[in-house]
């Protein structure tokens, strides 16, 4: 089961090698992270709104490493219980 659930955001920063995202997440498996839907389609929309193919090539590779987690109740508690668990680490 995955352990961290990414946002948009995230995902973005990662995909572009902003920040520290993309470093930290080669600290974890593939298995550990997912994303939701939401964050899915936010990602496609961003990228059909750039008109970008690389973009969206991008995004089908990370997507085929990582798990998609439709965003129904049972994701949110999941969503809840990572943000919390990263919350107290600090």
């Amino acid at each position: 089961m995955p352990r961290y659930m990414l946002d948009t955001d995230s995902v973005s920063f990662a995909l572009r090698a902003q920040g520290q995202v993309a470093t930290r997440l080669l600290d974890h498996r593939p298995s550990e992270i997912c994303i939701s839907s939401i964050t899915l389609a936010e990602l496609r929309f961003g990228a059909e709104a750039k008109r970008s193919r690389k973009l969206h090539s991008l995004i089908g590779t990370f997507v085929d490493a990582v798990t998609v987690i439709a965003f129904d109740q049972s994701a949110a508690d999941h969503f809840a219980a990572v943000a919390v668990s990263l919350a107290r680490r600090g």
